[in-house]
């Protein structure tokens, strides 16, 4: 049953509602809407110029307007007369096929023909820095491996402590929080959901974190490498596919016993065939999962000072094993391990979407498993591929991979192609301290 906004702003006490929507690189966008107004927007949406965000259009562009989706709607539980609702993206009566949580739609609507839903949870590393993000917040975090360290983690009490309560009271099923690899780095897990919900719940752990944060004079931040010779922010993917959405799922269609290196590992038939995508399309893939000139800061990363990056460089896949980028730690599910803290949460979700289809579709098969560590013996690998060394190596690969570019949609691939390449252009013009320090007097 739909939910009445008008309604629930009556109930809980909302004055204003946050109609949101994701652009292409993952910027968040509203508009703050009186609740007096919802009924009218519920209907006809609120009114946006693309042109002023991340989307491929122009200043003569008809108002794009922002439809929310009432079953996404999350009071804010920090500031409760407002309440967040994400938008699904409408130009002259039709979706804006480009619009990151259109794509994501489509995708599960087709993967829901094939009686395929797909079910994800993500673990959202972010730092805690400084107000003008140019340091670690809190100077006693200083150990040589602070994973886990109980100490600096309650330091920070005050804003774990915050961010969890909320996901309690919202009913996220939060389970653990925790101090990770790098010094000032956190990650906060909850339960995992259907896809177009973990996306949205995605989106607004983003926006909530970075609001408690800067409530208590600090800066919360989710980009990949934000400071040299750490560990990265990762934002590793758990992917198992079931029988029905929600509540109605029964059966992980994932799990079973089967043959060969996946089989042993307790992976079925189309788990092995979707794990097949996601290595056919790897590279490619890393155009999403790692959309920016800092996620190959991580991904290709030296050793860090905790003394491993976390992070993968080859497309390989193993057992419980976290050196590879892709992890199957147990029966009916698989970790996806390339995804960074600025992939946009919509075009995550959609990108394995499409390229498990792919796989199943075509029966793809992942490949040899590995075993080994591939940190201390990767350079016994032959043959299998490296990721992309930099942002424009992996547009070019995403452009060449014509099979999942038309999966995610030939209007979203030429638009964000476009913007992406806009953006690396820009990146090369840009004159840098490097290029003096090392040029100046050749």
């Amino acid at each position: 049953m739909t939910i009445d906004l008008a309604a629930f702003a009556k109930e809980k006490g909302v004055k204003y509602f946050m109609i949101s929507f994701t652009d292409l690189f993952g910027g968040q966008r509203a508009k703050l809407v009186p609740a007096q107004a919802i009924a009218d927007m519920q209907e006809e949406g609120a009114g946006f110029a693309g042109f002023a965000t991340w989307l491929d259009m122009t200043p003569a562009h008809p108002d794009m307007l922002a439809v929310p989706d009432p079953s996404s709607v999350i009071q804010l539980p920090w500031k409760p007369d407002v309440a967040w609702v994400a938008g699904n993206c409408v130009m002259e009566g039709e979706d804006v096929a480009q619009a990151p949580r259109n794509v994501l739609r489509r995708l599960i609507s087709e993967a829901a023909d094939e009686g395929l839903h797909v079910k994800t949870g993500i673990e959202a590393e972010f730092f805690l820095l400084s107000p003008d993000g140019e340091q670690i917040s809190d100077p006693f975090d200083t150990a040589e491996k602070p994973c886990y360290d109980q100490q600096a983690v309650m330091r920070r009490y005050d804003v774990v402590r915050e961010i969890c309560d909320y996901m309690l009271e919202l009913g996220w099923g939060p389970y653990q929080n925790d101090h990770e690899d790098a010094n000032g780095q956190f990650e906060m897990n909850w339960e995992f959901d259907d896809a177009l919900r973990t996306a949205d719940k995605h989106s607004f752990f983003k926006f909530m974190t970075k609001s408690v944060a800067e409530k208590h004079g600090l800066r919360a931040t989710f980009m990949p490498k934000p400071i040299e010779g750490l560990t990265g922010n990762g934002c590793h993917a758990h992917i198992s596919v079931w029988d029905a959405p929600g509540a109605d799922a029964k059966i992980n269609v994932f799990a079973g016993e089967g043959g060969g290196p996946t089989g042993e590992l307790g992976l079925a038939e189309q788990g092995k065939h979707f794990l097949g995508g996601i290595m056919k399309h790897a590279s490619a893939l890393a155009a999403i999962t790692n959309p920016t000139v800092n996620s190959y800061k991580r991904i290709n990363a030296p050793r860090t000072m905790s003394g491993a990056t976390w992070a993968p460089n080859t497309v390989t896949w193993t057992g419980n094993n976290r050196t590879h980028m892709v992890r199957v730690p147990g029966p009916g599910r698989f970790e996806l391990r390339l995804p960074d803290g600025a992939t946009n949460p919509y075009l995550l979700q959609a990108v394995i979407i499409a390229a498990g289809l792919s796989g199943i579709r075509s029966k793809a098969d992942p490949g040899k498993r590995y075993d080994i560590d591939m940190y201390a013996e990767g350079h016994k690998v032959r043959g299998a591929p490296k990721l992309p060394l930099n942002m424009l190596d992996a547009l070019r690969e995403y452009d060449k991979d014509k099979e999942l570019k038309a999966m995610m949609g030939a209007e979203f691939s030429s638009a964000f192609l476009k913007m992406k390449h806009q953006e690396w252009n820009s990146f090369v013009s840009h004159f840098s301290r490097w290029e003096k320090d090392n040029t100046l007097d050749i």
